[in-house]
């Protein structure tokens, strides 16, 4: 895949932002702690430039990445390369196997995204204006139970796909003992599609985080049913966060 304009500076922005704060890193050391172990697996599902893997490594655990994107790939291969505990999978995910569609955003390559819907949204939206999605390309699509078929199952999954996430969780047939999902105040139905599938797979109960805190706000495990609550009633100006789900706290 040839490198969209800009790319290049803005993934050098990417990790001047993500690896340069030693407060914000043991912050998600703390928070990630509640859910991965020393002898661990994690799943870092859209892992951009590969800060997360960094926690989960600090953390002891080994890391199965995916990460379609030419030049994130390319920084994660960079940092984390030579370290036999990490597995970079220059891929998507989704519901099926096969190929999916990635339309790219060079100037701000985190937010690139295989969901139309997403791109629909953010058109006029509060807090993502000057945002384009100037290219697109095919990547490979793989699923959650693949990964889990090939390398194991995951003590913990991070997901962060912009607006894919309820298809990438379409593609897990069973269980696994915690995870996260991304979600956005333009795009909260597509949380709500993932809630329901989490609910279809398990007694999972759930808190959030908002933005980049790396806290969790409610202080205690809620029902599928009040997590839907809680998100329905923030403010569009929370605009993102992730969500944590815990099988069977």
């Amino acid at each position: 895949m040839a490198r969209a304009p800009g790319t290049a500076a803005a993934v050098r922005r990417s990790l001047a932002i993500y690896y340069r704060d030693p407060a914000r890193d043991r912050a998600m050391d703390a928070l990630y702690a509640n859910f991965v172990k020393r002898g661990d697996l994690a799943f870092d599902i859209g892992a951009h430039v590969g800060d997360r893997i960094a926690s989960f490594r600090r953390l002891g655990a080994s890391v199965v990445a995916l990460e379609p994107q030419p030049g994130p790939a390319r920084a994660i291969r960079l940092i984390h390369g030579r370290d036999p505990n990490v597995t970079l999978i220059e891929a998507g995910a989704g519901d099926a196997e096969g190929e999916i569609t990635l339309r790219v955003n060079s100037l701000n390559p985190t937010v690139s995204t295989a969901s139309e819907a997403f791109i629909r949204a953010a058109d006029g939206a509060g807090g993502w204006e000057g945002q384009v999605w100037d290219a697109a390309v095919t990547v490979p699509c793989l699923t959650l139970d693949r990964l889990i078929r090939e390398h194991g199952a995951p003590a913990f999954a991070k997901i962060d796909v912009e607006g894919f996430e309820d298809r990438v969780l379409a593609g897990l047939s069973r269980p696994i003992p915690a995870l996260s999902f991304e979600f956005t105040t333009i795009a909260r139905e597509v949380a709500q599609r993932c809630l329901d599938r989490l609910a279809a797979l398990g007694g999972y109960r759930f808190d959030v985080t908002l933005g980049e805190t790396q806290r969790l706000t409610l202080g205690q495990w809620v029902s599928g049913e009040e997590m839907a609550a809680h998100l329905a009633g923030l403010p569009h100006e929370a605009n993102s966060g992730d969500v944590y789900a815990v099988l069977n706290p």
